[in-house]
């Protein structure tokens, strides 16, 4: 049976279909619990409106009116994707859902940023970041600005830039220096150059300006347009905290650390092998704790937490469900519920593969090491 936490195993109440299953199909530590928040192609719990398919990428927003949050989950929908926002009141009870981006393609990952907006990656050639308002107040934005690529996940860094992942075998990381802080209209894209690091070492990172940042299609991609520009096998989730960012990369099952007071860059852990961790993707940094939360692709389908000194320890994961994916982990803004999706579980009698979002609750503060 699968070992959950530090020192924890999974609980024992079976779901009558998976051994090892809550009623929900995930295995959990003692004291915690889950609840469905929405499935795909059905109206969200307490509302009307329709969840779309394959959720991605998420990140949750205080709601200074009502006192609770939101929650944006991103759909990687080939047409007809976008984002879908959740709000949740002060004890957790939804209370409205509905679509603050729409019209878009394979939505993929993407970030929050400082000022409560959530950048949204289409994971295309030819995407484009989208800048969304969590309380629909506002229509979406197209961030040309960012760079036209094949965006994955984007976070806004303490030196108030942004910095990008690419999905591509030999992608690069870029940044981008806004005119304003605060304002992504208009700014200077940049890209990563040097030597990658070897496990154990440190290397210096040289920003260098991406020439065309909005190549058309059939002209030389962003990552190919400067010279020494460093390769990412494969570049997912990203998040930052106090001067730096971490990022993963899926080829080599990778979590990177870029520390950006100093321009270095290292890699922080070597999933796969042995390790707990295995088919790294979406990935968010939990201040309270310091731990970094990471969704697997594949793998385990687990959710696993890299402790400040590296320890691995399991926090949730879904069985009976290999075909699918872990997606967009995120706590909510009091760090006691833990949000993410299963991208492809199975909905229906007929078990089309179409996505399910979770909420899970429980004793975070000691599990996590805050």
């Amino acid at each position: 049976m699968l070992a959950l936490g530090a020192g924890a195993v999974a609980s024992c109440v079976n779901s009558g279909q998976v051994p090892g299953a809550d009623d929900n199909g995930v295995a959990l530590a003692p004291g915690f619990n889950s609840r469905i928040i929405a499935r795909a192609t059905l109206p969200v719990a307490g509302t009307g409106h329709v969840y779309r398919s394959f959720p991605d990428g998420a990140a949750t927003f205080a709601d200074p009116v009502g006192g609770g949050w939101y929650l944006a989950v991103n759909h990687e929908v080939p047409s007809g994707g976008g984002v879908t926002s959740i709000r949740f009141a002060a004890d957790g009870t939804i209370t409205d859902a509905r679509s603050i981006c729409a019209g878009t393609r394979l939505n993929c990952a993407g970030g929050p940023t400082p000022w409560g907006t959530w950048l949204s990656g289409e994971e295309f050639d030819g995407g484009h970041i989208w800048e969304c308002d969590p309380t629909g107040a506002r229509p979406a934005i197209e961030r040309y600005a960012l760079g036209t690529f094949k965006h994955e996940a984007a976070t806004v860094g303490t030196d108030n830039r942004v910095y990008l992942t690419e999905d591509h075998s030999d992608g690069a990381l870029y940044r981008f220096t806004p005119s304003r802080p605060g304002d992504l209209t208009s700014g200077v894209l940049e890209v990563a150059t040097g030597a990658a690091p070897a496990p154990g070492s440190i290397a210096k990172v040289v920003w260098r300006p991406v020439p065309n940042r909005n190549p058309a299609v059939g002209a030389t991609p962003t990552r190919h347009q400067v010279a020494g520009t460093i390769r990412f096998n494969g570049g997912e989730g990203i998040d930052s905290a106090d001067h730096h960012v971490w990022f993963t990369t899926k080829g080599d099952n990778r979590i990177w650390q870029y520390d950006d007071a100093t321009s270095s860059l290292s890699i922080r852990y070597q999933g796969g092998g042995a390790s707990t961790l295995s088919g790294v993707d979406n990935l968010w940094v939990d201040e309270r704790s310091g731990c970094l939360v990471v969704a697997e692709d594949g793998g385990d389908m687990q959710v696993v937490a890299i402790k400040p000194d590296n320890t691995a320890i399991v926090v949730a994961q879904v069985l009976g469900q290999g075909g699918s994916e872990i997606t967009g982990p995120c706590f909510s803004p009091d760090g006691q519920r833990l949000y993410f999706s299963s991208q492809r579980a199975p909905i229906g009698d007929l078990g089309v593969p179409l996505g399910i979002t979770y909420e899970i609750r429980g004793p975070f503060d000691r599990l996590m090491g805050r």
